[in-house]
């Protein structure tokens, strides 16, 4: 939800333009405010509301002298976005600094209790008791390490925090419970950050800690303890990522970037196939799949529920994550659950995860390898498509689905769908080449207020996927419907002023779904289709067609159809005004 970045260099360079460079790979996980602390004999703190270019352009961060420092860039949870409630905080010495990324559920009788204790306040965030509860604790003898210790033991919540004190020089220290952290070993210093994108330039051998423990880096490195005091050891794991595809490389937008880049994150991720094959092995017989997930990875396990049960005959379930506690009790051993998230953070989903683990397998699908959900689940399949920073997601959705589609296949010893995959990046990078036709027509949307999308079978999760990218991005009410429920409430809503996007490739549903074609049309709605190329039928019964490959039956249509509704969101956003990677009240991980 917000981005942490600190760093402590190895020689005298000032430390501020790396901290900035970092905590601005980190701005599609939050942009209400930012700010930063350095140590250049006493902490120097610079931090105000807004996105981080309009900021800098302001207060100059990459002026502050330092050789160490921390940076945090906001998305707000708990205070509005002002520039008293920017990170880092302070306690009310100036002698202790303090990022924080996570929810903290008791800070309300934390913050009363420490203002009866004579602390004063100045921000409305729940994060501003930790540099006061760590400042009580170091005034009680403790040094900064074991009085972060004695912090986290009274907080409630999730929280990556990440920590420096004027009173012991070159030192950063942090922890984390449910929220992400990595610490980069680099040849010129030491970082830790909340996502590797931020310090792939500078580290790429990277721990990730586990709850509970803390770490202290120096300029002489990284130490790791466990709740009981002991160190730890554990072997750097090498991010393959690189710096260079964190960055947009010509694109205006991430989002338009990562668009293009889905054949290669499907071509990638087929490449995990003999890894589901030994999962599965491993396994074995299975009774019940059920899929849990939220937002876009939700669509993505809708799609396996069909194709499983239509190829498999497996009975298969899909929950939303934060709905989860309320069904735990009806799996078993014989259950496989599989949780889907591209981060492997997502807080829900991993609390769903540590409730399903009591009684049934679980697979986690992830795009981010030694992430907790990669961590705690019994098997992974890691998705290809390197970082994602735009906050909708795009290629992590199909790569999501192309590992969901080898699942399906293995599991229904189905090989003719396996080798059918191998035709679909072909597919996606021809649909991704109708760029300019989906922006000459976007423009008819700029000013709509409302849009349905409707599908049938495998093209209802494209429906729903569809909507949910118009409403994200570009703020237009939008919903996607099985085609069949038209007639169950939403036709009262059709009327001229309603464009309808109807989802239509061929195969045994496309028949029905023109019925409802037909019925939405002779309301007055202004249908725009997106089917098969060279259907001059569908094309005539249309205001707008996007024509797709004939070659792509049906049961592989949410990997193909996706895209131009993908497209067509991108367009009306950037038509508008807005920024497509930069949502209002979004944020990439949600953590909290």
């Amino acid at each position: 939800m917000c981005g942490i970045v600190g760093c402590i260099l190895k020689n005298n360079e000032n430390v501020a333009p790396i901290l900035f460079k970092c905590i601005s790979n980190l701005e599609y996980r939050g942009y209400d405010s930012i700010g930063l602390a350095t140590y250049d004999n006493k902490i120097n703190v610079k931090k105000a509301k807004g996105k981080i270019k309009e900021v800098n352009d302001e207060l100059n961060f990459e002026n502050m002298a330092g050789k160490y420092g921390i940076a945090h860039t906001r998305w707000a949870s708990a205070g509005r976005p002002t520039d008293e409630n920017a990170h880092p905080h302070l306690d009310d010495t100036g002698r202790i600094a303090v990022v924080h990324n996570g929810t903290l559920e008791n800070y309300t009788e934390l913050k009363n209790k420490l203002i009866e204790e004579g602390r004063s306040f100045e921000s409305s965030t729940d994060t501003e008791v930790i540099p006061h509860l760590i400042r009580k604790y170091v005034d009680e003898g403790l040094d900064l390490e074991h009085a972060l210790r004695k912090t986290i033991e009274d907080l409630k919540g999730s929280y990556a925090i990440v920590a420096i004190s004027q009173d012991e020089v070159g030192k950063i220290v942090a922890t984390r419970k449910d929220s992400p952290l990595s610490l980069g070993f680099g040849k010129n210093g030491y970082y830790v950050a909340s996502d590797s994108p931020a310090i792939l330039e500078y580290a790429r051998d990277v721990i990730r800690p586990k709850e509970g423990e803390i770490a202290i880096l120096t300029e002489d490195g990284i130490v790791i303890h466990d709740e009981d005091d002991n160190g730890v050891k554990r072997k750097p794991t090498k991010i393959t990522w690189t710096a260079d595809m964190a960055r947009k490389e010509g694109y205006e937008y991430f989002m338009l970037k990562e668009i293009n880049e889905q054949p290669l994150a499907v071509k990638n991720t087929l490449g995990q196939k003999n890894n589901v094959k030994k999962i599965i092995e491993e396994i074995g017989e299975v009774k019940r799949i059920c899929f849990v997930a939220c937002g876009t990875s939700y669509h993505a396990s809708i799609t396996g529920k069909y194709l499983i049960e239509s190829l498999a005959g497996i009975p298969c379930d899909v929950v939303i994550a934060s709905e989860f506690k309320y069904t735990a009790k009806t799996w078993n051993e014989e259950t496989l659950m599989v949780f889907i998230s591209q981060s492997g953070e997502t807080a829900d989903s991993l609390t769903a995860l540590r409730y399903a683990k009591e009684t049934s397998h679980t697979l986690a699908i992830v795009n981010v390898a030694g992430s907790a959900m990669w961590e705690e689940a019994d098997y992974v399949i890691q998705t290809q498509a390197g970082p994602e920073i735009g906050v909708a997601a795009t290629k992590t959705y199909l790569a999501q689905l192309t590992a969901i589609y080898l699942l399906a296949g293995t599991i229904s010893k189905n090989d003719e769908i396996i080798d059918q995959l191998n035709e679909v990046p072909k597919y996606i990078e021809e649909a991704v080449a109708k760029s300019d036709e989906i922006k000459a027509l976007s423009k008819r949307y700029n000013f709509v207020h409302n849009a349905f999308y409707l599908g049938r079978g495998f093209s209802y999760p494209i429906a729903l996927e569809g909507a949910l990218k118009l409403k994200e991005i570009t703020y237009v009410h939008a919903e996607g419907y099985a085609a069949g429920e038209l007639k169950h409430g939403p036709l009262a809503l059709i009327n001229e002023d309603m464009p309808v996007i109807v989802v239509i490739p061929p195969g045994d549903d496309y028949n029905k779904t023109l019925v409802n074609l037909e019925e939405v049309k002779a309301r007055g709605a202004s249908v725009l289709a997106v089917g098969s190329e060279g259907n001059e039928d569908l094309k005539s019964k249309s205001k707008e067609m996007i024509s797709i490959n004939p070659k792509v039956p049906d049961i592989l249509a949410p990997l193909v159809y996706t895209v131009p509704l993908q497209l067509l969101a991108y367009y009306v956003t950037v038509d508008k005004g807005f920024n497509p990677d930069q949502p209002k009240n979004l944020a990439k991980v949600i953590t909290v």
